[in-house]
């Protein structure tokens, strides 16, 4: 039978990302498809609130390793962390959010405890996914089947090992939130490294803050309901002649701020910059959704100003409910890429939509 070991840590406010319970989801089902024992590993400054939001999911227990070395994200002090909790449970699954703290150190844990790792985790089951056959070649003993994204998410693989234990990093946006009851857990207490306080090898990375990115302000949050993409109609001239960009960035931040949102963009108008011309201050590469960018997994989609052609829109393939707005009625988004396309002045349309969202 197997042993599940879900783990997660909670964030510099002391709450889980939303990552978490969508591998908790994951882990939960795990455990209800194979009759198996579930614990649960936390790690950080402050467990208690984080344990009790996920006191509903069946876990056998709750094993946390708390240290206030621990409230930032470092290498070393989250692997020995990590590396207790696994010893104390000797699991064999171990499943986990893909949050960039433990996309870092994930594959250190798989070296530590013998094991083996997959990352871009997007989906898994027992007899094979979606009613598909398991593959046959090394094929695990369980049956445990598990599918991942190649090169940029355009080629998945399905598979399983025989090897334990077995991490899988579950990636944002693949499983839906669990969503049990909170409560009152009894918290085991592991120690993250044994002499009582971490040793210089583990502390020699220091923590000096947090920097924003290029656009200063924060305009991506991966756990938004809502994608707005900017595309490069926003810097072209308009019906007057003239280009409106401080407007085109007064109407998009409102939008975010408004709908909680985050901000995408299409290639060719992030590349502006490179090519000396004048974009929105609030946009730089990170921005960028795309063959060449990223594939976000928000709920909901907004594009504006952009045609919608394939290699921008391929970054949308986890983007649930499509909507776009565009001049141009015979836009890539018209070809059935967008499930509503709005023929209209994006600036006029964002100001309307701004002004119902402060109301």
């Amino acid at each position: 039978m197997e042993t599940i070991l879900f783990l997660a840590h909670p964030d510099l406010d002391s709450k889980p990302p939303r990552v978490a319970f969508e591998a908790l989801h994951a882990a939960v089902r795990l455990r209800e498809e194979f009759g198996a024992e579930l614990h649960v590993g936390l790690i950080g400054a402050d467990l208690e609130q984080t344990a009790g939001r996920m006191a509903g999911c069946g876990a056998s227990s709750f094993l946390g390793a708390a240290d206030p070395e621990l409230g930032v994200s470092r290498y070393g002090t989250d692997l020995s962390a990590l590396q207790a909790i696994v010893e104390k449970v000797a699991p064999t699954l171990i499943v986990a959010p893909a949050t960039s703290r433990f996309s870092r150190v994930m594959p250190g844990l798989a070296v530590r405890a013998g094991g083996r790792i997959d990352t871009h985790i997007t989906a898994l089951g027992g007899t094979g996914i979606d009613g598909s056959p398991a593959p046959a070649a090394g094929a695990d003993a369980t049956g445990l089947t598990v599918e991942r994204w190649y090169y940029r998410q355009r080629m998945r693989a399905r598979l399983t090992r025989s090897a334990r234990p077995w991490i899988l990093l579950v990636d944002a946006g693949a499983f839906p939130e669990w969503k049990g009851d909170a409560g009152a857990v009894t918290l085991t207490e592991v120690a993250p490294w044994p002499a009582g306080t971490p040793g210089s090898d583990q502390t020699r990375t220091k923590v000096l803050g947090e920097q924003d990115g290029e656009s200063g302000a924060q305009t991506i949050r991966p756990e938004a309901d809502v994608l707005l993409v900017a595309g490069a109609g926003w810097a072209k001239k308009q019906a007057d002649g003239e280009t409106h960009l401080g407007r085109a960035e007064e109407l998009i931040l409102g939008f975010l701020g408004g709908a909680k949102a985050s901000l995408g963009s299409s290639k060719s108008l992030v590349d502006q910059s490179s090519e000396g011309h004048a974009i929105l201050s609030c946009l730089s590469h990170l921005n960028q959704v795309g063959q060449t960018g990223t594939t976000p997994r928000h709920p909901k989609g907004l594009a504006t100003c952009c045609h919608g052609e394939e290699p921008h829109v391929v970054g949308w393939r986890f983007i649930q409910e499509r909507r776009a707005v565009n001049l141009d009625a015979n836009c890539g988004w018209a070809r059935g890429k967008a499930d509503v396309l709005y023929v209209a002045d994006a600036f006029q349309v964002m100001e309307k939509v701004n002004e119902m969202l402060s109301r």
